[in-house]
């Protein structure tokens, strides 16, 4: 047990003679995210701190039970205790032993939990009647789901029906939706808000390596001597990973940091170069940087000609983007350019990173894209230190591509080879025609055009809130709101989405049920069931599991469809599907894992203990009989036939593919003259669904705001707390202006803030969405829509009444003096513990 001292305002050795060799801090985390610093060297492991924080002053000793958790308000999958006293939550730690987070943990997830004791939770089922929702039972409201279903399928069809899912489920859950609907429904219209955030992800890493699976480890952190951030604002987004790379950086020998990102985040605070690019321009930025590594031969000729196809093209495409080209498209200093190559060229072990400044904008994939190029040109694969971590932004959105809830099918299968719908057909015991296999599945924004057209009747949403989280919202309200559609929402709270749904039901949230999930490094890690859920909310799968019993699905043996009734059946019924797959389960059990603390996939016979990074022996997962996906033309999205796939490669190497610069299709114009960015704040995640309810992340980022640059402000006369409007063509939101270090002719807005303002006086009420603003547009090759490059102007519209509600730990920084520095006060407190280093 670790000590849980008084409080104290600054680091001071334990003393008792039970702990020494022991030293603890109290640390404000809102004030200070990423708490106190263990520096390490290269090769050395990460030194352990363990956070921790209870409710109302109680000690650990007064806890009844500490029930073993991930993090579940971000993607890094930190091991979490949670403790329970009393049957409720009252606070979480770190786990000292698990090999993600090393004890520490995230203010998200320090405060966070207290949403699931919200007085506002869904306890009862709800369904809508004479234009009301009205609190009803399960019976009733199932009922009129399955009497729906049924009739949309005699008269409709499977594609009648679409399921739009998450990134915060479990896999035993996923795997189920994906059976019920790709299976026994049948229908190709399935997919995941991780097609907002992690699309991309997935996509680049089939394009370059034949499948999706993540190269790296978040180890490479404690054995590289380069790291490159691309749009990745890593403090903000997993602060435990950037606590990881600020304790190297604290070290006797740090590695250099390379960041790209428009805005002065952390990470751009650190970086040994910082590159501000143009918002769209990420394309000509990388082959900038490729004809930089080309040019000077910084490249392992060795291993690209052993272990890749595509050099020829890249060397050819690149060679038309010198510094200077690249440099003038993208707006930055050529010197800057060139400085950044050389790091990336000529470093001994490289890092990458990749995030939503990528994947959220122009040519998403073929960005991403390149930065595997870099790696695989530098023969930087596949060791301590050398790797690419293409991220997601959810604690389980891997799960959700790995499980075929998302867009894709179960176990990284192909739906264009036809052997693989052939196994998922046996693993089903289907036949092979009842599963959709005539084009990839349908992703959200299509299936919301198909709602808006009539053809897609009934949509059911689990865990997301798209009435906030999706472009262009005045669209997306109209199509969800439409009397034609049936929308089913289940969820923890009736949020925008669920005000519009016909159904609404109650579902159990993180600590409430049982389940395994998997973060961006593919770790594994089991969330064991710590309270029980309020009033009749239940666990997602017991409602998917309801459905398919009401609905009477069969297998062609007769058999229920799904066949199991538990987490852990259904668990051991996914292990059965990745068998053979690069995502190989089959090695875990619920009981492995409740004795460890996190294992990386693929983990079977041949890898008992886990995998820490895949293509050591630079074999990769391409082959064509194997690979999950034939890839597509970059520009257009167009899909490349099997054929000419066996015809590029036939070993099943990897593939080095260039990508053309093409500019944004919306500009900034003489009646648009900036270009309008959306992403996060260290403090919420996603719509503020649960952040907004912990009293101190709501404190710390009550509302809305724009950041704009000192150009910017000076041009429009905005001082610091202005209110100001931000237009596109498509709307208007009101914000109070923080004037940043962000790069000159370019807006952010936060994009956790649903629809109104209603702060000052209900008559006063204004749009303070982000995403009133962004545009319908995607990536032509993930298919995930663009939130960073809308062309927009400012107004002032009226003095401010104090500096604007943006945290001061971040990107959100102000550069005027004056501001007050967010903290948190006695309720924000975190004790930290660390072993004491070792003398000299």
């Amino acid at each position: 047990m670790y000590p849980n001292p008084a409080r104290r305002a600054v680091p001071v050795p334990w003393l008792g003679t039970d702990h020494t060799g022991y030293l603890f801090a109290v640390s404000d985390r809102i004030a200070d995210p990423w708490g106190t610093r263990t520096p390490y060297g290269r090769g050395e492991p990460w030194p352990h701190r363990v956070d921790s924080y209870l409710h109302d002053g109680l000690s650990a000793e007064q806890v009844d039970r500490w029930v073993p958790t991930a993090a579940v308000l971000h993607s890094n999958g930190d091991g979490v205790d949670i403790a329970v006293k009393g049957g409720r939550i009252v606070g979480v730690r770190g786990r000292r032993t698990d090999r993600v987070n090393h004890g520490r943990v995230d203010p998200k997830d320090l405060f966070g939990w207290q949403a699931n004791s919200s007085p506002d939770r869904l306890t009862t089922p709800l369904i809508r009647r004479d234009g009301t929702l009205v609190e009803t039972d399960w019976d009733t409201a199932m009922d009129r789901i399955v009497a729906q279903t049924k009739t949309l399928l005699a008269d409709h069809g499977p594609n009648s029906i679409g399921f739009y899912t998450s990134g915060q489920l479990f896999s035993e859950e996923y795997y189920t939706q994906g059976v019920i609907a790709h299976g026994a429904i049948g229908t190709n219209h399935v997919d995941g808000n991780t097609r907002l955030c992690t699309a991309t992800a997935g996509e680049a890493l089939k394009e370059s390596f034949g499948c999706d699976g993540q190269p790296g480890s978040y180890t490479d952190v404690d054995h590289c001597d380069a790291i490159a951030l691309y749009g990745h604002n890593v403090a903000e987004t997993q602060t435990v990973l950037w606590m990881r790379m600020l304790d190297r950086l604290a070290g006797p020998d740090p590695p250099a940091i390379v960041c790209v990102d428009p805005r002065p985040t952390p990470v751009a605070g650190h970086a040994t170069v910082h590159l501000a690019p143009l918002p769209g321009t990420n394309v000509a930025l990388m082959n900038g940087l490729l004809h930089e590594i080309l040019d000077h031969d910084w490249v392992d000729h060795d291993y690209v000609d052993a272990h890749t196809v595509g050099f020829d093209e890249l060397a050819e495409r690149v060679a038309q983007f010198p510094p200077e080209r690249a440099a003038e498209i993208c707006r930055i200093e050529p010197a800057r350019l060139r400085e950044a190559a050389e790091i990336l060229g000529t470093s001994g072990r490289l890092l990458s990173t990749v995030l939503q400044g990528f994947y959220q904008s122009h040519q998403a994939t073929a960005a991403a894209v390149q930065v595997n190029n870099i790696h695989l040109v530098r023969g930087q694969l596949g060791k301590p230190g050398c790797g690419v971590l293409q991220m997601n932004g959810q604690p389980t959105a891997e799960n959700t591509r790995e499980c075929g809830a998302d867009g894709d099918l179960a176990g990284f299968r192909n739906w264009a080879n036809d052997s693989h719908i052939r196994e998922l057909a046996e693993l089903w015991h289907l036949d092979p025609m009842q599963i959709p296999h005539y084009g990839p599945p349908t992703h959200c924004m299509q299936m919301l055009r198909y709602a808006e057209e009539g053809s897609l009747r009934m949509l059911w949403v689990t865990a997301t809130n798209p009435a906030v989280s999706l472009p262009d919202l005045a669209r997306i309200r109209h199509i969800l709101a439409q009397e034609r559609l049936f929308l089913v929402v289940e969820d923890i709270f009736l949020t925008e989405t669920a005000e519009l749904a016909d159904v609404v039901l109650p579902a159990a949230a993180w600590a409430e049920k049982t389940g395994t999930f998997t973060n961006a490094d593919r770790t594994v890690h089991l969330s064991e069931k710590a309270v029980d859920p309020p009033g009749q909310a239940r666990p997602d799968l017991d409602i998917f599991l309801d459905y398919a019993r009401r609905m009477d699905f069969r297998d062609r043996d007769g058999h229920p469809l799904p066949t199991w009734s538990t987490a852990e059946e259904a668990f051991e019924a996914w292990k059965r599907c990745t068998a053979g797959r690069p995502c190989d389960y089959t090695g875990l059990s619920y009981d492995k894992l409740r004795g460890s603390s996190g294992i990386q996939w693929p983990c079977n016979t041949a890898n008992p203990d886990g995998t820490e990074r895949l293509y050591s022996d630079g074999r990769f997962w391409a082959q064509p009989d194997y690979c999950e996906a034939y890839g597509k033309d970059l520009i257009t999205g167009a899909p490349v036939e099997p054929t000419e796939y066996r015809a590029l490669n036939p070993h099943g190497r990897a593939i080095i593919k260039a990508a053309e610069y093409v500019p944004p299709h919306e500009p900034p114009s003489r009646a648009y003259p900036l270009v309008l960015i959306t992403g996060r704040t260290v403090f919420h995640f996603h719509t503020r669904t649960k952040t907004g309810r912990a009293p101190q992340l709501d404190a710390a980022a009550p509302q809305v705001w724009v950041e704009i640059s000192e150009t910017e402000a000076r041009q429009t006369g905005v001082g610091e707390g202005d209110l100001v409007e931000v237009r596109t063509p498509r709307g208007s939101v009101l914000a109070a202006a923080r004037i940043t270090g962000i790069r000159p002719g370019v807006v952010f807005l936060p994009f956790h803030y649903g629809y109104w303002d209603t702060s000052d006086s209900p008559g006063d009420a204004h749009h303070r969405a982000a995403n009133e603003l962004t545009l319908t547009d995607w990536d032509p090759v993930s298919k995930q829509p663009i939130f960073k490059t809308a062309a927009a102007r400012l107004r002032r519209v009226e003095p401010g009444r104090g500096p604007a509600p943006a945290p001061t730990t971040a990107a959100s920084a102000p550069i005027t003096s004056g501001v007050p520095a967010t903290s948190g006060g006695i309720t924000t407190e975190v004790t930290e513990v660390t072993e004491e280093p070792e003398e000299p």
